[in-house]
C-alpha cells in the first residue's frame, strides 16, 4: 500500500520543467556556506538533512535574498512586515505565462512582438515577478501597488538591479475620494488589493479617470469588492500589453489569513485581505477584462483555492471570453492553481482528415469513494454527454455508453480550445477552408467503456468507432475534458 501511494505522489503534477529548481531544489547546506547570513537559520534533522523554521520570517526572507542572489544574480529585501515569496513557486507562474504566450493558440497582436511586455496587479514591495521576469527572460513590466510602503520598496528592488531597472516601472495606483463609483460602492473605500503573496492592486501612477462601466458589467458587478481600481482606471488608454498577472488576496480577513501556522510569509493587510477574498478580486479582474478586452493578449491570476475554479470559470464564459486555460502549481505541500482567458479570436487550425494516431485512449479513476461504483461513472459519462447535446445510449450490461457528436456539439465541449470548430453561419454539411476549398463534415462516434479493477479503482476507455470523419481529431481532446470532469466528480482530492 505505502508503494503506491509514493507512486501516486510521484505522478502527481509538481514543478514546471523549465523551473531553475526542478531537477535541482535549493541546497540549503551549500547556501549556508557561502552566505554567512543564512546560515544561522539552518538546521539540520536526526538523519541529516538540512532545513529551516518556516514559521520563521526572518529565515523565510534570508532564504529568499540568497536564492534571488545565488541563482538569479538580483539584489533583493524586504522590510518587516511586508509579504516574503517563495522563489521556486513563483518561477512556475512565470514559466506558464511563457508556455501561453510561445503557444499560437491565439496570434500575436501587440506592436512590439520582439519584446513582451507584461503588468504585475499588485507587485507588492518584493516586486518578485517583474524582476524575475525580467532577468529571467527579459521581459519588460509595469508593477502596481497602493500603498506607500510597497511602492518605496518595489523602487530600491528595481534600482538595487541596474542591469534589468529599465526594464520595469513602478506605478502607485492613487485611491482618493473622487475615485468612480460603481453600484454604490466608492474605489477609494478601501484600501484592499494585493494576495497572500504578491498581490496588489493595479497599474497606474497619474492616470486620466476610470471611464464609467457600460449598463451590462455594471449589473454583473461583484458589490464585495469594493477597493482601489484594478485595471480599470489604471491601464491607459494607449496602452496595450501581452499578459497580466496577480496574486490576489486569499483572504478575507486577518483572522481567516492566519489559520496557517505552518508557514510564516509575513504580509500586510494589504496584501492578504480584501472583502469577498479572492473570488470578488478575481471577478473584478474579469469585468474589466471585458471592458479592456484585446487591451491584453492575456489575462491571469493565481487561484488560492480550487474551489473557486468552477465559479470563476463560469464567470469567464459569461463575460464572453474566447479562451480559458487553467494549471495547477505544485511546489513543496503547497498547491496553487493559475487561470488564463482571452478576448482574441482563437488561431485557427486544421483537423487531421483521418483517425488520429490515439483511436483509443484509457484513464484510471482511483481513490473513489465506497459508495461510487462503475455504473454511477457510467451514468456520469451520458449525463456529462447529454448535457452538451450529444445523443448518447447507455448499455448497463455492457457498462458501454455509445456517443455521437456533429461539429456544433464538439464545439459544445471544447469551448473554442480546438479553433477549427466554431458557432457561425457555416452550415452543418461543411465550411469554406482559406483555399476556398470545401470540407464535408460527418459525424464523430465513439464508445466510452467503464471496467471494475480492484475496489475504489475503475479503468475508462475509449475508442473511436466506425469510419475515419473530418473531426475524429477532436476525439483525444473531447475524452480529456470528460476525463477532468469525472476525476473532479469522483475522486477524492489528496489533501
Amino acid at each position: 500500500m505505502g508503494s503506491k501511494k509514493r507512486k501516486r505522489k510521484e505522478e502527481r503534477s509538481t514543478i514546471h520543467p523549465r523551473n531553475k529548481y526542478s531537477e535541482n531544489p535549493p541546497d540549503f547546506s551549500q547556501l549556508a556556506s557561502l552566505y554567512p547570513s543564512f546560515q544561522p537559520y539552518v538546521f539540520y534533522s536526526p538523519d541529516g538533512r538540512p532545513n529551516i523554521d518556516w514559521t520563521d520570517f526572518n529565515a523565510t526572507r534570508e532564504l529568499t535574498r540568497v536564492l534571488l542572489l545565488h541563482d538569479h544574480s538580483l539584489n533583493w529585501w524586504i522590510p518587516d512586515g511586508q509579504l516574503c515569496p517563495t522563489v521556486p513557486n513563483r518561477s512556475n507562474y512565470i514559466h506558464w505565462v511563457e508556455d501561453l504566450l510561445s503557444s499560437d493558440i491565439i496570434p500575436h497582436t501587440i506592436s512590439t512582438r520582439d519584446k513582451v511586455r507584461g503588468f504585475d496587479i499588485g507587485t507588492g514591495a518584493n516586486c518578485i515577478y517583474p524582476l524575475l521576469g525580467a532577468s529571467l527572460l527579459g521581459w519588460s513590466f509595469v508593477g502596481s501597488d497602493v500603498t506607500d510602503v510597497a511602492i518605496e520598496w518595489a523602487r530600491k528592488n528595481v534600482h538595487s538591479n541596474p542591469h534589468i531597472s529599465d526594464l520595469i516601472e513602478i506605478r502607485k495606483v492613487e485611491s482618493n475620494e473622487n475615485a468612480v463609483s460603481v453600484e454604490g460602492f466608492q474605489y477609494g473605500e478601501s484600501v484592499c488589493d494585493e494576495s497572500k503573496i504578491d498581490l496588489g492592486g493595479n497599474f497606474g501612477a497619474e492616470v486620466p479617470p476610470e471611464p464609467s462601466l457600460p449598463p451590462d458589467l455594471r449589473s454583473n458587478f461583484n458589490k464585495n469588492y469594493y477597493g482601489p481600481p484594478i485595471l480599470l482606471g489604471v491601464v491607459r488608454d494607449d496602452e496595450k500589453f501581452d499578459f497580466c498577472m496577480c496574486n490576489p488576496p486569499f483572504f478575507e480577513s486577518l483572522e481567516e489569513a492566519g489559520l496557517n501556522p505552518k508557514t510564516a510569509c509575513g504580509g500586510s493587510r494589504e496584501e492578504m485581505v480584501c472583502p469577498g477574498g479572492e473570488r470578488a478580486f478575481i471577478t473584478r479582474i474579469i469585468e474589466d477584462s471585458a471592458a479592456l478586452g484585446h487591451s491584453f493578449r492575456w489575462y491571469t491570476s493565481m487561484v488560492g483555492r480550487k474551489s473557486n475554479l468552477k465559479f470563476l470559470i463560469s464567470k469567464l464564459w459569461a463575460n464572453a471570453v474566447t479562451i480559458v486555460k487553467t494549471t495547477e502549481f505544485v511546489q513543496g505541500k503547497t498547491c496553487r492553481w493559475g487561470i488564463a482567458w482571452s478576448f482574441l479570436p482563437p488561431r485557427q487550425k486544421k483537423i487531421s482528415t483521418s483517425i488520429p494516431e490515439k483511436a483509443n485512449m484509457s484513464f484510471m479513476l482511483e481513490r473513489l469513494q465506497r459508495h461510487h461504483g462503475a455504473l454511477h461513472v457510467l451514468q456520469a459519462v451520458e449525463s456529462y454527454f447529454t448535457l452538451h447535446g450529444l445523443p448518447c445510449t447507455l448499455n448497463s450490461s455492457s457498462f458501454t455508453v455509445d456517443v455521437e457528436a456533429s461539429k456544433d456539439e464538439c464545439d459544445s465541449i471544447l469551448k473554442n480550445e480546438l479553433p477549427l470548430i466554431h458557432n457561425g453561419a457555416q452550415s452543418e454539411s461543411g465550411r469554406d477552408t482559406s483555399d476556398g476549398s470545401s470540407i464535408s463534415y460527418d459525424k464523430l462516434r465513439f464508445r466510452v467503456s467503464v471496467f471494475q479493477q480492484i475496489p475504489g479503482t475503475l479503468l475508462v476507455k475509449g475508442s473511436l468507432q466506425g469510419k475515419s470523419s473530418p473531426i475524429s481529431g477532436a476525439f483525444s481532446l473531447i475524452f480529456q475534458k470528460m476525463e477532468e470532469d469525472l476525476r473532479s466528480k469522483f475522486c477524492i482530492d489528496k489533501k
